[in-house]
Order: structure tokens, then C-alpha cells, then sequence
């Protein structure tokens, strides 16, 4: 298995490589304390252009409790590429730190970012992809179900930079994925077709669709908001196109599904209901902690 270099999609790791960050999340789970001194004498730069609770927190606790140092760098420091270039910004970064991980706008900038601070960039969240996102995701499959082939998950809703990282992170373990969005609004094309040679290859099941129906005996049923951070749809359109996807108790029942997801945060009453969100069917707090077990199995990895 090469070595883990840094983290950009999801699709840049092999199968055998996500199962080993899958299977080194739980034991740090289980045995913090063997994996307290990983990070002794690094230090981590956490480079935010967007605003954050579960990915900032998660990598700033994670951090410390790998024995490593954070540093938190916002908009306050000025805007990448405005008062300084993203190569500047990443050449100067990788004087003092040991890793970049970084929530952006564009895809792009993690690539100016690692290609000018030759220092591991992990993509904390782009316009394209959240794998630390998917990680996590599959990480609790993997805790409720074991062998994640046998998992039909299903995505209902915007196909986004959640979706797009669940597509992949399933084409490679060879799952079952069912993508539902309205017209319009469906995964990226050259995604998808990243994907879908993923699949073949591992021998997943990928399936597109319009209706929610199409979701029906999935083992988890995952949304996410319907206006992504900084999109500038119309909302009251937003709302009145996606109203026909939320997710609530007549519809997990009708579809009898076992389980929720969602990235979080989530607008009550709109892509779900409160009922759905706080039931015991929902996974959506196991995902916000497993945030920080994901992750931390890719810092560990990366400095191992």
C-alpha cells in the first residue's frame, strides 16, 4: 500500500488505502491514549475561508489529543489570493508547519496550496469534494454494518461536494449508492464519471434517479441543505423545487429505511424534519464525532 501523501478527493486513494483509514479511525477510537504522542512536535495549519463548528473543532481537538499543534488562520489574515497569492500563502506556511488543512472556496486553491507548500494539504471542504466529510460517513456505515459492500446507502437531495465524496468513497469500497436530486441539480458530470469508473473496478452499484421512491430499502438515508454555503440560487425557489425531497417520518417509513444521516448543519424543516433529525434513527451526531477519528487517522497516516 503507497503511502498517504496528502488528501485532496477521496478518489485519489486506492481501496486498500480507504479501508486502512477506516480501520485505523476505530482503533484511535478505542485506544486514544496509544496515539496521544502521533503529532509530538507538529504543527498543523488550519486554513479557513469558510466558517465552521464541526470541522474546525473536531481538527483542533484532534490535534491536541495527537499531541500536535494547531494554528487557526480566517479571512482575518486577509483573503487567499487578495493581499497574498495562494502560492505565496503556501510557501510560507510550509516554513513553520508540518500540514495545511484547509476549507475553501475552490477546489483549485488546494491545489495552488500543494503544489507550492510541497507540505500535505488536506481538503477540509471545497466547491468539489468534503472526503474528511465521507470518511466519517463511511466510518459509521461501517460501525452499524460492518462490511461496507453489503451497504446500500442512499443521497437525497443536492448533488454537492457531500455527495460527490460519498459517490466516490462508495465506487471504491464497492457499495450500493442511490443519488436522488430534482432536475437540474444532480452530481457533476466529470464526477460522475470518476465514479462510475470506479465502480467498475470495484464492482459497485451506482444508480441515479429523480424520485425519492427510488431510495425505497436503502439501509441509510442521507441529505444534506438545500442551498449549499455561498450558492446564490433563489432560495424561495430552492425551497419550492426541493420541498417534494425532505426527509421526514412518512417518508422513512414508507421507504423503510433503517437509518438518517446529515452532514449538519441542517435547516429544520426544510430538508428534514426535527422529528426525523433528533429520532433514534438518526446518525447525525455519531457522524459529527466521527469527524474527528477520520481525520485524525489521516494525520496519523500522513506522519506515520
Amino acid at each position: 500500500m503507497s503511502k498517504l501523501t496528502q488528501l485532496l478527493c477521496i478518489a485519489d486513494l486506492s481501496q486498500n488505502q480507504v479501508t486502512h483509514l477506516l480501520d485505523l479511525a476505530l482503533e484511535i477510537k478505542r485506544d486514544p491514549d496509544r496515539f496521544s504522542s502521533a503529532l509530538k512536535g507538529r504543527s498543523i495549519a488550519l486554513l479557513f475561508e469558510k466558517p465552521s463548528l464541526r470541522t474546525r473543532v473536531s481538527f483542533d481537538v484532534g490535534i491536541h489529543k495527537l499531541g500536535g499543534h494547531s494554528v487557526y488562520l480566517d479571512q482575518q489574515n486577509g483573503a487567499l489570493g487578495v493581499r497574498e497569492s495562494v502560492e505565496d500563502f503556501g510557501s510560507n506556511l510550509a516554513c513553520w508547519t508540518d500540514a495545511i488543512v484547509a476549507r475553501v472556496y475552490s477546489q483549485k486553491t488546494l491545489v495552488q496550496l500543494a503544489q507550492s507548500s510541497k507540505k500535505p494539504v488536506i481538503n477540509a471542504l471545497s466547491d468539489l469534494y468534503h472526503p474528511c466529510q465521507a470518511l466519517a460517513d463511511l466510518l459509521t456505515l461501517k460501525e452499524h454494518y460492518g462490511d461496507l459492500s453489503k451497504v446500500h446507502l442512499a443521497f437525497v437531495g443536492d448533488g454537492n461536494n457531500v455527495c460527490h465524496s460519498l459517490m466516490l468513497g462508495a465506487a471504491i469500497l464497492g457499495m450500493t449508492l442511490t443519488v436522488v436530486t430534482p432536475q437540474g441539480f444532480g452530481p457533476d458530470a466529470h464526477v460522475l464519471l470518476k465514479a462510475q469508473a470506479l465502480a467498475e473496478q470495484s464492482g459497485a452499484k451506482l444508480t441515479l434517479s429523480q424520485h425519492v421512491s427510488a431510495a425505497a430499502g436503502a439501509d441509510a438515508i442521507y441529505t444534506d441543505t438545500w442551498l449549499s454555503m455561498g450558492g446564490r440560487a433563489d432560495p424561495a425557489f430552492i425551497e419550492q423545487l426541493f420541498a417534494p425531497y425532505q426527509i421526514n417520518t412518512a417518508v422513512m417509513q414508507r421507504l423503510a429505511v433503517k437509518h438518517f444521516m446529515h452532514c449538519l448543519p441542517a435547516h429544520r424543516g426544510q430538508e428534514v424534519t426535527s422529528e426525523v433529525l433528533d429520532s433514534d434513527c438518526s446518525l447525525v451526531l455519531q457522524q459529527a464525532e466521527n469527524r474527528m477519528h477520520a481525520q485524525n487517522a489521516v494525520l496519523v497516516s500522513l506522519f506515520s
